[in-house]
C-alpha cells in the first residue's frame, strides 16, 4: 500500500473541465436568493457553463478559488441590490464577464424560501437571453 502523502496545492485540480464559463449565485437567504441558485443549477444542467461555488471563494479555499481563476468567462447571478456574490468575486479579485441582478427583472424580495417552479423556468428564460 503506497502511504504517500499528496501536498493539497498538488492534488487540487481545477474544476472548471471542459466547460471554461463559471457560473456563481448568491443563493442568500431570500425568495431570489434561492432562485439565483435554481437558475444556476438549471444553466449548469443545459451545460451553459458550470455551476461554482460562490461562498467557496469568498472563504479563500485554495482549489475553490483556482477554479475560478481558471475560468475564462464568470457568470454572476446576484439576487437583489446588496450584491454579494458580486462583491464576493471582486474581493477576490476575479473578473466577472458577466453580472445579473434578478430584482431587475420586476421582482421583489421576500424571505419565502419555496420555489414556484414555474417562476424558476419564467426567469431562466429571461437569464438566458441576457447571455
Amino acid at each position: 500500500m503506497d502511504n504517500t502523502v499528496i501536498p493539497m496545492s498538488e492534488s487540487v485540480k481545477c474544476s472548471c473541465g471542459a466547460s471554461i464559463i463559471g457560473i456563481f449565485p448568491c443563493a442568500g437567504a431570500s425568495n431570489v436568493g434561492q432562485l439565483s441558485n435554481a437558475i444556476a443549477v438549471e444553466l449548469h444542467k443545459k451545460g451553459t457553463g458550470n455551476m461554482m461555488c460562490t461562498v467557496g471563494v469568498g472563504g479563500k479555499v485554495s482549489g475553490l478559488v483556482k477554479s475560478a481563476e481558471g475560468c475564462e468567462s464568470i457568470i454572476v447571478i446576484d439576487g437583489c441590490p446588496l450584491n454579494c456574490a458580486k462583491a464576493t468575486m471582486e474581493e477576490a479579485g476575479i473578473p466577472i464577464g458577466k453580472h445579473i441582478l434578478l430584482t431587475d427583472m420586476d421582482i421583489k424580495k421576500n424571505k419565502e424560501l419555496d420555489l414556484d417552479p414555474a417562476q424558476v423556468q419564467e426567469f431562466l428564460s429571461k437569464v438566458e437571453e441576457m447571455l
